[in-house]
């Protein structure tokens, strides 16, 4: 299988090939504080059946992760930690063309999970804004 992606510009994008080593939701906080959201999702698949094009920006969010951005518009794309995840790339996985493509099967860092994330099955929902 084929998967690909980018940013929100166009101007970086990724494939990756094979299946993933794991999909997970990482509730850590330096991911929610680089992506501004309150969990996100990741495909880690070998780096050797990942390709990149595009200019890219690094920032080091701690002493092994290296976190890659557009660097035209900023997007959050991949993450590689050679120390925790030796040989994988990290894919965000809502970057993906198709972000329904893979489904995560784990929860991790789940210590540092916001816990009001917990109710939010309980919250009324709307297919747009409310009226």
């Amino acid at each position: 299988m084929v998967y690909e992606g980018g940013c929100h510009c166009g101007a970086s994008r990724y494939k990756a090939s094979g299946s993933p080593q794991h999909v997970s939701v990482c509730h850590c906080d330096d991911c929610r504080k680089c992506a501004g959201a309150p969990f996100v999702s990741w495909a880690a698949f070998s780096s050797t059946d990942f390709e990149f094009r595009g200019d890219i920006k690094t920032y080091m969010s701690s002493t092994h992760a290296v976190r890659h951005f557009c660097a035209r518009c900023g997007t959050g794309l991949y993450y590689v930690n050679e120390d925790a995840l030796p040989g994988l790339v990290d894919i965000q996985t809502c970057t993906l063309d198709n972000p329904e493509a893979l489904t995560p099967h784990l929860h991790v860092q789940a210590a540092e999970q916001l816990k009001w994330t917990l109710e939010l099955e309980n919250l009324p929902k709307f297919d747009r804004f409310p009226e």
